[in-house]
């Protein structure tokens, strides 16, 4: 397999920190585009059912 010589080898680690700062920089550049996940609603979080064994087992 021939490589061209105008791509040097690069490890693993800079070749993803080089593919973030392209990320970020495209996400930089859109305007508005910042704080679009930031948007939505949150559901709330009060899904627990209450504990009703005192209840069932007529508790002292």
């Amino acid at each position: 397999m021939t490589e061209s010589s105008d791509k040097p080898k690069i490890n693993l680690a800079d070749a993803i920190r080089q593919k973030l700062e392209q990320k970020k920089q495209q996400n930089n550049s859109k305007p508005g585009a910042f704080h679009a996940g930031a948007a939505k609603t949150f559901k709330t979080q009060n899904n627990k059912k209450p504990n009703n064994q005192r209840r069932r087992t007529g508790g002292s």
